[in-house]
C-alpha cells in the first residue's frame, strides 16, 4: 500500500499547499473515509484517505482556505457515530493529485486499533425500511455505515467483511455495487444486506413455523394474544411481551422468577423527535430525551407519569421507568406493527450474560416463552443493552453495554507492560489496558455460573485478540472468596495481582477525570473485602491512586446472616439496632437464633457498608424483609422521596486507628417512629448520610488543604443522595467529581484496577 501512496503523491505539481493529517479515534466502521473524500472535494481538494488499521492517514493538497475549512470540518462535520482527533498535522511539499482518493487500507501499519461499538437504525435506513419503494422495504438487516452491529460481529481486525460473521453471506450484484461504490453511503459497509443475500428470519411456536415476513406477523400475532416472545436482536435475545397487559407481565415474572425487579420497556418511536409515546408515558427532562435519542438508544430512567399508564407490576414500588427506542431494524418492525409498548428484558437466567444461540435459548427457556423469532446472522459475542440515569443534570450509565461498549479511555499514566483485569463479582467487566490506552467491555454479569465465566474468558481472550495487544499480567479484586479472584489464582497462566475493591472505584473515578490530587473520594456501595479482613464500603479515600489513604468510614456493625442480608434487608436492620442495644422494628417474629448467632459472632461479619445501612433503613420504613434483586430496598426508599430534607448531623470523630467515623445511631429512633410518615423518614435518612459526606470532606480538607472530592460506588447511582451531597459540598466550595463515562458501580471496578496498577507502577517498577 505505500507504493499506491507514493504513487498517487508523485503525480503532482503545485496548487498552493499541501498537508499530511493524521486522526486517531473512532475513525474505523463509521463510514469516516467516505465522508473525507466527500469533504476533501467539496474545498477543492486532492489527494488521498487510507486507513491504518486504527488510525486514519489524509494527504490533501489545494487552497490555503480549502485545507484549513476541510481540517477544521474533519472534526467539526464528521459523521455522527465517528469521533475522530487530529494527533498530527504536517505541511508536506504540495504536488498535483488528478483527483482525490480512497486509497486499500494499509494492514501493515503499526497503529493503535479501535474496535468499533454497535449501532442504531439510523434515520436514512429507517426511511428505506418503510418506503413501499425500497428495495429493501422491511428488511429487518437493513444497515449502512452509520447504522447496524459492529462489535457483536466482527471476529478478528482489521474491520472487513471477511472478518466478520457477515462472512457467510455473499453479496449480491446490486449490494456489491453499492458496497464498491465511493459514492454510496453504503460504500464499505461490512455488514451490508438485502432480501436477496442477506440474513432471514425464522419463527418457531410448537409445531408452527414461518419465514421472513410472515415469522414478523406470527410473532406480532402471539404477542396480541397475550403471548411472550424470545427475539434474536443485534447483541442477544430479548423477552418482549405486552406492557400494557397486566396478565402478559405478571405471567412473563412467574415464568422468569423475577417477581419484582423492573422490566425495561421499548417504545414506539412516533412524533417529530421520536419520543411522543414516550411522553405519554414519562415525563421527561432535557438529559434524558437527549439520552432516549442517542446513537446507544439505551435504557433510560425516566419519572413515570401519575396515574401510572404501565401496569404497576412493570416495575413493582418504584417511580421511574426503564424506556428505550427501537434500535434495529427487526425492532422498529415488530413495534410498528403491535403498535405499543413491549416488555423488553434480557432472555437469560437471572444475572448470566444474555443467551445468544436459538437452540440455547429454545432450551433453557422453553418454559418461559411462547414462541421464538430467530435469525440467521451469527452473534460471535453477546453485548446487552446499555442502561442510563440522569444524576445531577447527565445521563449517566448504570451499564455498559451495546452500543457504548467497548469503552475507550486515556489512563493519566503510562502502563509498564499490558494488563488485563477481570473486575469483581457482580455487574462484571473486563478491562485491557496497554500504554495509555485502556479498553473496557460491556456488561458481562455476576460470575456466579459456569456460563458467566465462560463469556468471562472469551470477552477477556476477545478483546486480547481483536486489539493485538498480549497482557502480560492479570489483576483481580482482593476478595478471596469472589468468583473471578480464584479463578484468576487457579485458572490462569499470567502473574496475578489483586487490588481492594474500594481503591479500585477509587482510581476508577480520578483516571476518567484525569485530573491530579490530592482527592477525597467516597466509596459507598454494599461490601468489598478490607485490608482488615472486614467488609467495607462506606469509605473516603484520601491521596490518589497507588497511594490511597482509607481516611473516613461509617460507624461498623455486625451483619447477621452474612451474604443473606443482601437480599433480606432485615438482617442489615437488625444489625444496626442491636449494635445500639434497640429491638429492630421489622423482621421474623422469632428472631432468637438469629440474635444468638450476631451476639457470638457467628456468620456476622463487621461492616461499615453504606449500602447496607441504606438496606436497614429501608425495612425500618417500608417494613421490607426480602428482594429479589440486588439494592431493591434501597430504590424503593429512594422512590418514597419527594424533595429534600433538612440535614440531621451525625457525630464524627476519630477510631483507635485514626480513621474518621460517623455514627448513625441518632437516626435509629426516627427510622422506627411509625408515627412518622414513612416519606419523611425516608428524605431525612437520605439528607443525613448526604451530611456525612460533606462533614467528611471537611475533615479532609481541614487535614491535606484544598481536596479534589469524588463520589463513586453503587450508593451514589441513587440520585437523590447524590444530587443533596454535590450541593452540600460545593456550597462549601468543593469541585466535586462524579463518573460521566462509567457506571459508579461495579462495572468500573475493572478500569480501577488497571488504573491502580498503571499509578503504582509510575511509583515503583517493581510492584508484585
Amino acid at each position: 500500500m505505500a507504493d499506491a501512496a507514493a504513487d498517487a503523491a508523485r503525480d503532482c505539481g503545485t496548487a498552493g499547499g499541501a498537508q499530511r493529517i493524521l486522526l486517531e479515534g473512532h475513525v474505523q466502521g463509521v463510514g469516516f473515509r467516505p465522508f473525507v473524500a466527500r469533504l476533501a472535494r467539496e474545498n477543492g481538494l486532492t489527494g488521498y484517505v487510507r486507513n491504518c488499521v486504527g488510525r486514519v492517514e489524509v494527504v490533501a493538497c489545494g487552497s490555503r482556505a480549502g485545507l484549513s475549512a476541510f481540517r477544521e470540518g474533519l472534526t467539526r462535520s464528521a459523521p455522527p457515530i465517528a469521533r475522530p482527533r487530529i494527533v498530527d498535522c504536517a505541511e508536506i511539499e504540495p504536488r498535483a493529485h488528478r483527483d482525490f482518493q480512497i486509497l486499500a487500507s494499509d494492514a501493515g501499519t503499526e497503529a493503535d486499533i479501535y474496535v468499533p461499538a454497535d449501532n442504531y437504525l439510523c434515520d436514512e435506513c429507517r426511511n428505506e425500511l418503510h418506503d413501499p419503494g425500497d428495495r429493501r422495504h422491511g428488511y429487518p438487516f437493513i444497515n449502512c455505515t452509520q447504522c447496524g452491529p459492529r462489535y457483536t460481529l466482527i471476529e478478528r481486525m482489521p474491520y472487513d467483511r471477511p472478518n466478520t460473521s457477515m462472512a457467510g453471506f455473499p453479496l449480491c450484484a446490486a449490494c456489491r455495487a453499492e458496497y464498491t461504490d465511493e459514492a454510496d453511503r453504503r460504500f464499505h459497509a461490512e455488514p451490508i444486506a438485502c432480501p436477496d443475500c442477506g440474513p432471514q428470519l425464522s419463527y418457531r411456536c410448537g409445531g408452527e413455523t414461518a419465514v421472513a415476513d410472515e415469522a414478523v406477523a406470527a410473532a406480532v400475532a402471539r404477542l396480541r394474544a397475550g403471548g411472550t416472545i424470545a427475539v434474536k436482536g443485534i447483541g442477544g435475545y430479548h423477552l418482549l411481551c405486552d406492557a400494557l397487559d397486566e396478565e402478559a407481565v405478571a405471567r412473563l415474572r412467574e415464568r422468569k422468577r423475577r417477581p419484582d425487579k423492573p422490566f425495561a420497556v421499548m417504545v414506539p418511536a412516533s412524533g417529530a423527535d421520536g419520543l411522543d409515546e414516550v411522553r405519554r408515558l414519562a415525563v421527561l427532562q432535557p438529559a434524558e430525551a437527549a439520552a432516549l435519542c442517542s446513537p446507544v438508544r439505551p435504557v433510560t430512567l425516566v419519572k413515570a407519569r401519575n396515574p401510572r399508564p404501565l401496569p404497576a407490576s412493570v416495575a413493582p414500588g418504584l417511580d421511574e421507568y426503564g424506556l428505550l427506542l427501537p434500535y434495529s431494524p427487526l425492532h422498529e418492525l415488530l413495534l410498528e406493527r403491535f403498535g405499543g409498548p413491549l416488555v423488553a428484558t434480557s432472555a437469560n437466567v437471572s444475572g448470566e450474560p444474555v443467551l445468544t444461540e436459538a437452540a440455547s435459548v429454545e432450551t433453557r427457556l422453553a418454559g418461559v416463552a411462547d414462541g421464538f423469532l430467530h435469525h440467521d446472522r451469527p452473534i460471535v459475542r453477546p453485548a446487552d443493552d446499555a442502561v442510563l440515569r440522569r444524576i445531577a443534570g447527565r445521563a449517566r450509565p448504570l451499564r455498559l453495554g451495546r452500543g457504548n461498549a467497548p469503552l475507550e479511555l486515556e489512563l493519566p499514566w503510562r502502563q509498564p507492560e499490558p494488563v488485563i483485569a477481570v473486575g469483581s463479582q457482580m455487574k462484571t467487566t473486563v478491562a485491557l489496558s496497554w500504554g495509555r490506552r485502556a479498553v473496557v467491555s460491556p456488561h458481562i454479569g455476576d460470575m456466579d455460573s459456569p456460563r458467566s465465566l465462560e463469556v468471562l474468558q472469551q470477552v477477556l481472550d476477545d478483546l486480547q485478540r481483536l486489539y493485538g495487544v498480549r497482557a502480560a499480567r492479570m489483576v483481580c479484586d482482593a476478595h478471596p472468596g469472589y468468583t473471578t479472584h480464584r479463578w484468576a489464582r487457579q485458572r490462569q497462566p499470567l502473574p496475578v495481582l489483586a487490588v481492594q475493591h474500594h481503591r479500585a472505584h477509587a482510581s476508577a473515578l480520578v483516571a476518567e477525570a484525569g485530573l491530579p490530587g490530592p482527592w477525597c473520594v467516597f466509596t459507598w456501595d454494599g461490601v468489598g473485602f478490607g485490608d482488615d479482613g472486614e467488609l467495607w464500603g462506606g469509605e473516603a479515600f484520601t491521596g490518589e491512586p497507588g497511594k490511597w489513604r482509607r481516611f473516613a468510614s461509617l460507624r461498623p456493625f455486625r451483619l447477621p446472616g452474612g451474604e443473606r442480608a443482601g437480599r433480606e434487608p432485615w438482617r442489615s436492620a437488625a444489625g444496626v439496632f442491636w449494635a445500639c442495644g434497640l429491638e429492630p422494628p421489622v423482621g421474623p417474629a422469632d428472631k432468637a437464633i438469629v440474635r444468638e448467632a450476631h451476639d457470638r459472632g457467628i456468620n456476622s461479619p463487621v461492616t461499615s457498608a453504606a449500602g447496607r445501612l441504606f438496606d436497614a433503613a429501608a425495612a425500618a420504613v417500608t417494613g421490607c424483609q426480602s428482594v429479589s434483586f440486588e439494592a431493591g430496598a434501597p430504590m424503593m426508599l429512594e422512590a418514597l422521596c419527594a424533595r429534600r430534607a433538612e440535614v440531621m448531623p451525625l457525630p464524627l470523630a476519630q477510631d483507635a486507628k485514626g480513621v474518621w467515623r460517623s455514627d448513625w445511631e441518632p437516626l435509629l429512633p426516627m427510622l422506627a417512629d411509625r408515627g412518622r410518615p414513612a416519606r419523611q423518614r425516608a428524605e431525612r435518612f437520605h439528607a443525613a448520610l448526604a451530611g456525612v459526606v460533606r462533614d467528611q470532606a471537611l475533615r479532609a480538607r481541614g487535614a491535606l488543604g484544598s481536596v479534589r472530592v469524588g463520589l463513586c460506588g453503587g450508593v451514589f447511582q441513587n440520585r437523590l443522595l447524590t444530587e443533596t451531597a454535590i450541593s452540600l459540598l460545593e456550597d462549601e466550595g468543593f469541585a466535586v467529581f462524579l463518573p460521566s463515562a462509567l457506571p459508579c458501580n461495579d462495572a468500573a471496578i475493572s478500569l480501577g484496577q488497571v488504573a491502580e496498577l498503571a499509578a503504582r507502577s509510575r511509583q515503583d517498577r517493581h510492584v508484585d
